[in-house]
């Protein structure tokens, strides 16, 4: 997993949560669910980047 595309996933995921909080704090629900989609949305780019990583590793 190359370092751009962990920081991509990571700062999806961060961003993400705080809409969600902010969303949540102020009731306003489209925030929230916006925050939520994006954190889910990092949380699959951390997962395909991991997966991709596995592929690509020698086998022992």
């Amino acid at each position: 997993m190359t370092t751009k595309d962990t920081m991509r996933a990571k700062g999806a995921q961060a961003i993400g949560a705080v809409k969600e909080v902010v969303g949540k704090a102020t009731h306003n629900r489209k925030l929230e669910a916006e925050g939520k989609a994006e954190k889910t949305a990092g949380h699959g780019l951390d997962a395909k980047e991991k997966a991709k990583h596995r592929l690509h590793k020698p086998w022992h």
